[in-house]
């Protein structure tokens, strides 16, 4: 199976390296050189991941992730020659999966680009013998619809969300170090960038916790981990 990823970079060089790289990878692409192009494609083709530029003409990588991510939970990986905690933070807090700060490796690229599509289309494949919904209070996790309900009503989350979310509540009152989570859930190294697990567990919990400053679901054991703490 071929999978569909949507290209979105302005650098014309930068755009077709990429793109040689990812198609003799075995990907199907479709390269695009601004934001605009980028969710006009979007909106008018299916796509199993986003490679979106952050410094791109008349829509910005951040403004067609944004509204991209309303419409999709598809993995999306951001690119940027800025290598700062505050571009990572707003980029994973916007909704991005993976970030990735140029001059980058091909090889690197392609392997974040798989694990990216890796984690995303594996809820699709259950075993048939694994619990499919999970009730955790007024939460509902379809764990084979890659969905989530809170009191009645859907919850847009990313797919890094999803993961962590399945996560806890598939492991219910087991305490979780942000070592353990980055391992799990991103499928890599951890390095010690608490800033990635920060943002991602502060957007869930604003999609999830009624007062996200104290929450009832994942607690926080301060100098340890998390714990999603459920009967």
């Amino acid at each position: 199976m071929s999978f569909h990823i949507l290209l979105a970079e302005d650098d014309e060089s930068i755009n077709k390296m990429v793109e040689d790289y990812l198609r003799k990878d075995g990907f199907s692409v479709t390269a695009v050189s601004n934001g605009e192009e980028a969710v006009s494609k979007f909106l008018q083709e299916k796509f199993d991941l986003v490679i979106l530029d952050i410094m791109m003409p008349k829509l910005d990588g951040f403004e067609a992730m944004n509204i991209i991510r309303a419409k999709s939970s598809m993995p999306i990986l951001m690119m940027s020659a800025k290598d700062s905690d505050v571009d990572k933070a707003l980029g994973l807090g916007l909704g991005a999966d993976d970030y990735i700060c140029k001059p980058f490796s091909l090889i690197e690229l392609s392997a974040r680009v798989k694990a990216a599509i890796r984690r995303a289309t594996k809820y699709s494949s259950q075993e048939k013998n694994e619990e499919q919904i999970i009730v955790v209070g007024d939460l509902i996790v379809d764990i084979a619809n890659y969905s989530a309900i809170k009191e009645n009503e859907p919850i847009k989350l990313t797919s890094k969300e999803f993961e962590i979310l399945k996560l806890f509540v598939t492991n219910r009152n087991r305490v979780f170090t942000k070592e353990q989570i980055y391992n799990l859930v991103w499928n890599d190294a951890y390095y010690g960038d608490e800033n990635i697990i920060n943002v991602h567990m502060r957007r869930l919990r604003e999609k999830i916790e009624h007062d996200p400053s104290n929450p009832q679901y994942i607690k926080t054991l301060w100098g340890i981990g998390y714990r999603l703490e459920a009967e």
